[in-house]
């Protein structure tokens, strides 16, 4: 078992949220947990999320890091039209955006979906099969805004 000791106030305000079609919500609490415990902020917005609902919270709240986790196997469909959302509003297109979970239904051997969706503007895609690791290293190297 990993022991995170969190660095106080070098937390980032993070996002974390389900899709429109997806109403799993273990992912998003387990997400939410991981990230709290290294000390970053996270306001969850929950399972069958609709995109301009997640569009209006991250205007509302300028996110350092909205993390998208979908276990329905249509994440890959539901995140491009959410992330086309996201970055079609001005404010948004330099937030850092990432998905993953169960992107598709084909299973770890079939058509990965990862570079679809970087190309459709996610700054990350980390597909279920290998695990937490990938997703923490890429956190765990996010620097977060300075506040004054």
């Amino acid at each position: 078992m990993e022991v995170v000791t969190p660095r106080p106030g070098c937390g980032l305000d993070v996002i974390v949220s389900g899709l429109a079609s997806d109403a799993h919500t273990w992912n998003l609490v387990y997400l939410q947990m991981f990230l709290e415990e290294r000390g970053h902020r996270v306001r969850n917005l929950g399972g069958c999320v609709p995109d301009d609902m997640l569009v209006a919270e991250c205007v509302r709240t300028d996110p350092e890091l909205v993390v998208i986790g979908t276990v329905n196997g249509h994440g890959w469909q539901d995140g491009e039209r959410a992330i086309r959302a996201l970055r079609a509003r001005p404010e948004l297109a330099a937030t850092r955006v990432v998905i993953g979970g169960k992107l598709g239904i084909d299973g770890p051997r079939g058509v990965s979906h990862s570079a679809r969706l970087r190309d459709a503007g996610f700054d990350a895609v980390f597909e279920d099969h290998l695990g937490i690791a990938p997703f923490r290293s890429y956190v765990d190297q996010l620097p977060a805004r300075v506040r004054t």
